[in-house]
């Protein structure tokens, strides 16, 4: 990083690294070190960086048309929305340029559906304590975290909290108004939290006797994360509305939003848009990526790999006083700490691992599609190394005070 004062908003409390080139699974420091990326972008490049299938799509791409607006059709657009509602069960697909923006989508179709096609306005939409859907002013408004909130009050209305994984007192939140219940099947930035199928049941029984409609987020779940091409792929049910963004383009920006037949007619012309949503190179990314993704059967890869990894982690991590478990579904794994897990992401990033928070005490691991097993193994030994050191030094510091 240059010397002085930086020009950028202070948003971000960055990694003192400055990541130049990556490649596959691994990336380099501009000093030339070497990492062994388990972030990924935040679980965006699922195919590792720079995908020699992906790259030569853009590329194509790059060289034939850029930009034309959504004035006009876009092959790419037909093609990739017809494969997304293929694979989805879905009917619809909108695409933007980001999860905030597809979360945002979904919003605005769930109330506009009842207030334009179901006849009644039902703008309430219920979502649940520790979950993450955007940055937006409605879809932080939506995430059940107030940290987001901070500052940006007034905020929209409409929105309503529960206790995530809690069936009992879910129904007598229901009223009128209610038009939706707004979910992460595993929280992402919420601590890798799945939802337990009970959760999962009691949400679709309101949904059958309130006529609700199920959004599914699926920013950080979707395209093969958890070991199927979508989580509620897990569930067995299709959602009202699902949104995709992160690994949809493998690094390339694109975010979408797919939606049952029965809500096509909530959007018109002009009621809803994104300048730059679907453009021809986004749109070619994510096709590459999906298809890729498919033809290798990488969701089932991510399936085994992901349960032998945190199999791996438990036996590792056996006995550790540190260590609350391990939790997550396919490649989306979650450490759950007794302690903060600042300085154990800061020593194994001087092991050579990169690895990144999920709430303050959750480690988060998102490995790309196509770790290896010595990988996985390299992995859990430097987990189990610098959690068994951090444990080492409470020990010693209890005692010390004792």
């Amino acid at each position: 990083m240059s010397e002085g004062k930086s020009a950028l908003f202070p948003n971000y409390a960055r990694f003192p690294l400055t990541l130049v080139k990556g490649q596959g699974g691994k990336v380099w420091d501009d000093q030339g070190n070497e990492y062994l990326d388990f972030v990924n972008g935040i679980a965006v490049t699922n195919l590792g960086h720079c995908h020699p299938g992906v790259s030569e799509k853009l590329k194509a791409q790059i060289d034939t048309l850029w930009h034309v607006g959504n004035l006009y059709h876009i092959p790419n657009q037909e093609k990739l929305a017809k494969l997304l509602t293929r694979e989805s069960g879905l009917d619809a697909a909108f695409f933007c340029n980001s999860g905030a923006e597809a979360n945002e989508a979904a919003i605005k179709l769930a109330r506009r559906y009842h207030a334009k096609v179901a006849g009644q306005a039902r703008p309430d939409i219920i979502t649940f304590h520790q979950s993450f859907h955007g940055r937006t002013l409605a879809t932080l408004t939506a995430t059940g975290q107030d940290k987001v909130k901070d500052g940006f009050h007034p905020l929209p209305e409409g929105f309503v909290y529960a206790p995530y994984n809690q069936v009992e007192g879910l129904e007598s939140l229901v009223t009128e108004r209610t038009g939706a219940i707004m979910l992460e099947l595993v929280q992402g930035e919420g601590g890798v939290n799945p939802a337990t199928p009970e959760f999962v049941a009691e949400i679709l029984r309101l949904r059958d006797q309130y006529g609700l409609l199920v959004i599914v987020d699926e920013i950080q779940t979707g395209i093969g994360r958890t070991g199927k091409l979508f989580a509620f792929q897990h569930y067995g049910f299709v959602p009202d509305i699902i949104t995709l963004a992160k690994g949809l383009g493998n690094g390339f920006p694109i975010g979408a939003m797919l939606g049952a037949e029965k809500l096509r007619e909530a959007f018109s012309a002009g009621s809803h848009g994104s300048t730059f949503g679907g453009t021809p190179i986004a749109t070619a990314a994510a096709i590459a990526t999906i298809e890729i993704m498919l033809e290798e059967k990488l969701p089932e890869r991510v399936a085994e790999l992901g349960a032998s990894f945190r199999k791996l982690l438990e036996t590792k991590l056996a006995g550790n006083p540190l260590v609350r478990g391990v939790r997550g579904l396919g490649l989306l794994v979650g450490v759950a700490c007794e302690t903060p897990v600042a300085g154990i992401i800061a020593d194994l990033q001087n092991e050579g691992l990169l690895t990144m928070p999920a709430g303050p005490n959750v480690l988060r691991l998102l490995p790309n599609f196509y770790v290896t097993q010595e990988e996985l193994e390299f992995a859990a030994e430097r987990i189990a190394g610098v959690l068994a050191k951090h444990a080492e030094a409470a020990a010693a510091a209890t005692g010390s005070n004792g």
